[in-house]
């Protein structure tokens, strides 16, 4: 006999039994980390670059999110050279893996961003309203900030697109006959039903994001895997750095799906309402 739905939808053997080993052996590791001198040093020092990971995070998944709903936009325009555009910029960005993205921002793009800004101003400093902008003052954090912002907003713009696109053409016909401007049929129409087909990938692109953000390592940021990296290189302790390494990432990814996933449930049960 198959098993039993329970209440929830679920039958009582789809219970989260790897949820609760996780949590097990994020419990034992806690532990580990508390009693163990070596851990906990490790620990510390590696957490230190949890902030940096965070703020990368958090700005450059704002800026993409912003980017790629112009882009999504730009692909849904009534022109046919908008919607090229847009089309030309998500194929290229997404074929370019994020690594090589991240070099190429970091070591060809700033520069020539910081080249077109002085040549911008080069007004106000000729009349010493203004100083000359070295490449070096644009930190490695920000060009990484700058290329993560990039990659991902390629992906996000594809999301916008096909979410906004779900949405019955017949009510944004309704709209139009009621009088609404494009703004206002896209704030009160489109968006909110879009925004339950957009909201899974989109949750899901900012985990990627936590784990991407480790890339920027690569630049020298003292992000979580920079400071497990010098501490490994001067220690020699690689398997607790990267055993630590692991458990923070994996905390924080765990952690925000499970919390994400919880919204999209309430966003599902108001839906049913």
């Amino acid at each position: 006999m198959a098993p039993q739905p329970a209440p929830g939808g679920h039958s009582k053997s789809d219970y989260p039994w790897w949820l609760v080993a996780l949590v097990a052996i994020g419990i034992v590791l806690a532990v580990v980390i508390v009693t163990n001198d070596i851990y906990a040093q490790v620990f510390r020092t590696v957490f230190n670059g949890a902030g940096v990971t965070i703020f990368v995070t958090l700005v450059g998944f704002a800026l993409a999110t912003l980017l790629g709903l112009g882009i999504a936009l730009l692909g849904l325009s009534d022109s046919v050279v908008l919607r090229q555009i847009s089309r030309f910029y998500v194929e290229v960005i997404r074929g370019v893996p994020m690594l090589v993205l991240l070099f190429y921002v970091a070591f060809v793009g700033a520069p020539g961003i910081v080249a077109a800004y002085n040549v911008l101003t080069s007004p106000l400093v000729q009349a010493g309203l203004s100083e000359p902008v070295m490449v070096r003052d644009l930190s490695l954090m920000w060009r990484a900030i700058i290329a993560l912002m990039i990659g991902y907003s390629s992906f996000i713009a594809e999301v916008f697109r096909a979410g906004i696109q779900s949405v019955d053409h017949g009510q944004i016909e309704a709209a139009k006959a009621l009088g609404l401007s494009r703004y206002h049929r896209f704030r009160f129409v489109v968006f909110p039903q879009a925004i339950r087909v957009i909201f899974p990938p989109l949750s899901n692109d900012f985990v990627a994001m936590v784990k991407d953000s480790s890339l920027v390592s690569v630049l020298g940021v003292s992000d979580i895997t920079q400071m497990g990296k010098v501490y490994a290189s001067g220690s020699f302790r690689f398997f607790e750095t990267y055993s630590i390494v692991t458990y923070i990432y994996l905390i924080l990814t765990i952690g925000l799906s499970l919390a994400l996933r919880q919204v999209e449930k309430r966003m599902r049960g108001k839906d049913r309402r």
